[in-house]
């Protein structure tokens, strides 16, 4: 991933709304869910939640596709990973610090 598209991530998740959809889609998987029903579940009024998809959408973070008249949007896991691959990239100066076990990121002898 390139700097400018963790950037790009970055500032779509630095909404408490568009965090809210985007743990959300993670939670529910590759499945997705249809616009409306991320509204009713997140209250969030339909047209605050349309710009909120269209910028996790632009950023990459989200996909979707038609299903009949609606569109479902689902976390793009891919990009998911690739951001949390490039924040961790240089963690511990490439020692093995348990990142991804829920361990800290420090030294220990």
């Amino acid at each position: 991933m390139e700097a400018a598209q963790a950037v790009r991530a970055l500032g779509a998740i630095a909404n408490e709304s568009r965090l809210a959809v985007f743990r959300l889609l993670v939670s529910i998987g590759p499945d997705g869910l249809p616009a409306g029903t991320l509204a009713e579940m997140l209250d969030i009024a339909p047209s605050a939640l349309s710009f909120h998809l269209k910028d996790l959408t632009h950023s990459g973070l989200l996909v979707q596709r038609p299903d009949g008249r609606r569109i479902i949007y689902s976390a793009s896991f891919s990009t998911m990973n690739a951001l949390l691959a490039y924040l961790t990239e240089n963690c511990c100066q490439g020692q093995d610090c348990g990142v991804g076990t829920g361990m800290s990121c420090s030294k220990t002898a």
